[in-house]
């Protein structure tokens, strides 16, 4: 039976729901469904890197051999063969890192939740980098913090930078590999100086870590994480080493956080999926990264050098941009009156798309920068699209 001509409801939404704002970045990709669209846009790894006949030979094992436990609920801190696995995989000779002190997410934005959830009340001083990852200040800004924003280089965030700031900050958020949106790298010596400056502080130190294996020149820097296990929350993603998909991240965190976030996520999804931690498992445990992730590096690291010499042959002297030594991203600043979304509107009119700049600043945004992935774009696109746009700065001098 339906009702004929009933009322129409009125939905009070929250405060907190009125704030809520939708990513730029997912706005812009509904654009770029496009097939003719040459996308710089997505922070997306590169379907050519999924490993998806490992993933379904996978699943067939799992199943078969387990089926009724994975497709059953799970506890709400994950998979324990996979949180002992992480927790080996990040100990080193000097910092053992316990299976007790890793939490299983649903992806690891779900993390940035939960840890805001837990560490933010209403007008609580956040410190985040300058710029920073949207999706951080996405999820922290649900929560009403009051966001401060920390002087930054080309090697990140500058420890000295703290002095003064820190005084009542409920946290500090940093990407130290690669940085999305930057593609910037923080030095060791810096690294060092930071976690000790935190940790004088008092400071709760989040290292958000989701490309740190995609390192072109070798092993990665050392991880804060080891510098300070007590004093610092590491974030961790299999999305950039095996796929997005099967949205599975990490945190790791002293045991006392770990218990009020694995509450906070009870609340929120009861538990990770059983299935996919046990796949992960199955495709992790014997090696299967040490001899994948290379070949992602490989890729990404041949179109990055692409983009870089389309930039250098394409764009006006006047824009400069990061050279990155990893990940997916680089990072474009253009003369001072030129708005990058403006250009966004007339480069999407010529087929191509990027992510402007502005909406990755907590304070202060830069509207003459931009942000270009290239992990997704073949080589000859790459160029087409660099050259588009370098037409288009050019004629705004």
């Amino acid at each position: 039976m339906k009702l004929e001509n009933p009322a129409p409801i009125q939905w009070h939404f929250s405060q907190r729901a009125q704030q809520l704002q939708s990513s730029v970045i997912r706005d812009i990709l509904k654009v770029t469904v496009n097939p003719d669209i040459i996308s710089f846009a997505g922070g997306l790894p590169s379907p050519e890197t999924f490993p998806v006949e490992r993933m379904r030979a996978a699943h067939d094992a799992v199943l078969s051999r387990v089926g009724k436990v994975a497709l059953q609920y799970g506890p709400s801190d994950g998979y324990a063969p996979l949180r002992e696995w992480i927790a080996g995989s990040l100990s080193t000779s000097d910092s053992t890192i316990l299976p007790e002190q890793v939490l299983m997410l649903s992806g690891s934005q779900q993390g940035l939740d939960l840890i805001a959830k837990v560490l933010i009340d209403e007008g609580s001083k956040v410190l985040v980098e300058t710029p920073s990852y949207l999706g951080a200040l996405q999820a922290f800004s649900v929560y009403r913090p009051n966001f401060v924003s920390v002087a930054s280089d080309d090697g990140g965030m500058l420890p000295e930078a703290l002095e003064g700031v820190a005084d009542g900050a409920r946290l500090l958020y940093s990407l130290p590999n690669f940085q999305n949106p930057t593609g910037r790298t923080m030095p060791l010596e810096r690294r060092i100086a930071l976690v000790e400056t935190c940790a004088r502080l008092g400071l709760p130190l989040i290292e958000d870590n989701p490309y740190g294996d995609l390192s072109y020149r070798g092993e990665p820097l050392p991880k804060m994480l080891n510098m300070n296990p007590h004093g610092v929350i590491y974030m961790g993603s299999f999305s950039k080493v095996l796929t997005p998909g099967i949205r599975l991240g990490y945190v790791v965190a002293p045991v006392a956080l770990i218990a009020k976030l694995e509450q906070a996520k009870q609340a929120a999804d009861l538990h990770t999926a059983q299935l996919t931690q046990m796949v992960v498992h199955e495709v992790v445990k014997d090696g299967f990264l040490d001899e994948h992730v290379p070949t992602i590096r490989k890729l990404y690291a041949d179109q990055c050098q692409v983009m870089l010499d389309a930039l250098q042959e394409f764009f006006p002297k006047s824009a400069t941009w990061t050279r990155p030594a990893g990940g997916m991203f680089i990072w474009v600043t253009l003369p001072k009156h030129i708005d990058s979304m403006e250009l966004l509107k007339e480069a999407v009119q010529q087929n191509v798309a990027f992510v402007p700049g502005a909406p990755f600043y907590a304070n202060e945004p830069a509207h003459n920068t931009l942000r270009l992935s290239f992990v997704t774009v073949p080589p000859e696109k790459i160029r087409q699209g660099v050259a588009t746009l370098g037409k288009l700065i050019a004629s705004k001098l």
